[in-house]
């Protein structure tokens, strides 16, 4: 095991406090690729949200994709009024409270990411004035709080509506986001960590194609070609990308990926090739799209057959340890960390870590197993899920 990457790694150590499921939790060592084994529920999940967040820098537009995404949204509300996102639903126990925000980092407060809720202290004068002229602007059933974001002793804030429970009165869509817009402080421009995540899904045709438009014709190329090989073997020749960026052009459909195989006449839909196939491409654009970043993969064995996980992990090691990637991915796969362990025993230039989540109430600890640990494991068929 070469431990030298560690010190290129942005994150070689995970420390998250009062970030939605998590109360507390240290992983004293992260690898150059770590995957996060634990039953369901422990908090894999929450562990990728919380590192995706930490290097967006707290950017608000990946906070409300989050809160989207887990479907953070009132229970009752009018088409002609304004999705008030729960941004409370961030906080440990849904409850956003002074004085016990979010912090995520490392472990050293200087580079660690923090999220709490602001006093008036933390306003201008003129920042008082707008968030008053909002609250105003809502019903008396709304009221509108501010939470601050910290990083390596900068800060900026952004206002954030607190439902009381009952039916939110309509405003003007308008009116609401140009304040949310213009409440967003912070001149200076926060240097974040360029972040792929990839859900348990397959990845959207858009997504895809985007993808690729940042690799095609560059020697980027080759590593999702390489990860379609995993399963299509050398009959896979050519990729492309077709479809109109208007959907009305084409259908319902837009852009999509198409294949060339070596015995057919015509290319095909890649997702025509099965799941499998469409994840593992996924999987390999993320990559050589996530230089010098983070590739956050949910569920990582999903349509990923046993008998190829360790040639795949293989690529995922040696494209994290090229493109300097930090991978984490979460499975609850015996195959899938067996070929892990099986991989990261053989690649001497990466390091590769399992860290096992466990919960007991509301604690979660981790546990670690290192390469040698992992291939101990998987030699004696002992369980680490």
């Amino acid at each position: 095991m070469n431990d030298d990457t560690s010190g290129n790694l942005h994150l070689p150590s995970l420390s998250i406090t009062g970030f939605r499921g998590i109360d507390c939790l240290t992983i004293p060592h992260l690898g150059r690729v770590t995957l996060l084994a634990g039953r369901n529920g422990v908090g894999k999940t929450t562990v990728l949200d919380a590192v995706r967040v930490y290097a967006a820098r707290g950017k608000p537009s990946v906070l409300r994709s989050l809160l989207r995404t887990r479907e953070e949204l009132p229970t009752v509300f009018d088409a002609d009024q304004v999705v008030f996102l729960d941004y409370a639903a961030l906080f440990h126990g849904r409850d956003a409270v002074r004085g016990r925000g979010i912090s995520i980092g490392s472990g050293s407060d200087s580079d660690a990411l923090g999220i709490d809720v602001a006093t008036p202290a933390d306003l201008s004068d003129e920042q008082e004035e707008m968030f008053a002229d909002l609250s105003a602007n809502l019903s008396m059933e709304m009221d509108v709080q501010v939470f601050k974001c910290t990083f390596q002793n900068r800060s900026r804030l952004l206002p954030w509506s607190l439902r009381t429970g009952r039916r939110p009165g309509p405003i003007a869509r308008d009116h609401y986001f140009r304040y949310m817009r213009k409440g967003w402080f912070g001149e200076d421009e926060w240097q974040e960590i360029p972040s792929k995540s990839l859900g348990p899904g397959l990845s959207a045709n858009r997504e895809l194609a985007s993808l690729w438009d940042d690799v095609a014709l560059t020697d980027k190329e080759k590593l999702p070609l390489q990860a379609l090989q995993l399963i299509l073997g050398t009959d896979i020749e050519r990729v492309a990308v077709v479809g109109a960026d208007d959907p009305r052009r084409l259908g319902r459909e837009g852009r999509r990926v198409i294949v060339k195989l070596r015995d057919g006449t015509q290319p095909v839909p890649l997702r025509s090739l099965g799941d499998g196939v469409t994840r593992m491409f996924g999987i390999g654009l993320a990559l050589v799209n996530s230089c010098n970043g983070f590739l956050l993969v949910d569920e990582a064995e999903n349509g990923i057959h046993h008998s190829i996980q360790q040639d795949f992990w293989k690529m995922v090691l040696r494209a994290a340890h090229q493109n300097n990637v930090q991978v984490l991915a979460t499975t609850h796969s015996q195959d899938c960390w067996k070929g892990f362990a099986q991989a990261a025993a053989e690649d001497k230039d990466a390091e590769g870590i399992v860290i096992r989540l466990e919960r007991d109430g509301e604690e979660v600890r981790s546990v670690e197993y290192t390469e040698e640990h992992l291939k101990a494991a998987a030699d004696q068929d002992i369980e680490v899920r």
